[in-house]
């Protein structure tokens, strides 16, 4: 039974930084994209960063420069480390898992999502 939990979330201040984590279980971590998606009340989830099973990454452009995700396979918890956080980044993220070497670029290429993390940025 896959699930895969979320910590990290909070509250702070304009360009203030957060590390999220989403914590994977009952599967081998390494074999799979991974990505972090958002989305903030009356829009749709967007993704904002990618991680493929070995290692490449990709990053909306809003949030390009600031935010980085990482992932350890040995631990099976997936990252996303935000910096110089801004309102608009403020929405709950979700820590989403694809197929077996598949990459995870959008809503449909996920297969299991996590509970999410509130982030707020005042």
């Amino acid at each position: 039974h896959v699930q895969l939990v979320e910590s990290g979330g909070g509250s702070v201040q304009t360009g203030g930084s957060l590390r999220l984590s989403c914590e994977a279980s009952d599967y081998l971590f390494s074999k799979y994209g991974m990505a972090w998606f958002r989305q903030a009340p009356g829009k749709e989830r967007e993704r904002v960063a990618s991680i493929d099973y070995d290692g490449t990454t990709r990053y909306a452009d809003t949030v390009k420069g600031r935010f980085t995700i990482s992932k350890d396979d040995a631990k099976n918890i997936l990252y996303l480390e935000m910096n110089r956080l801004k309102p608009d980044d403020s929405a709950m993220y979700y820590c989403a898992r694809g197929s077996q070497w598949a990459k995870v670029d959008d809503p449909y290429d996920v297969r299991y999502w996590g509970q999410g993390t509130q982030v707020t940025v005042s």
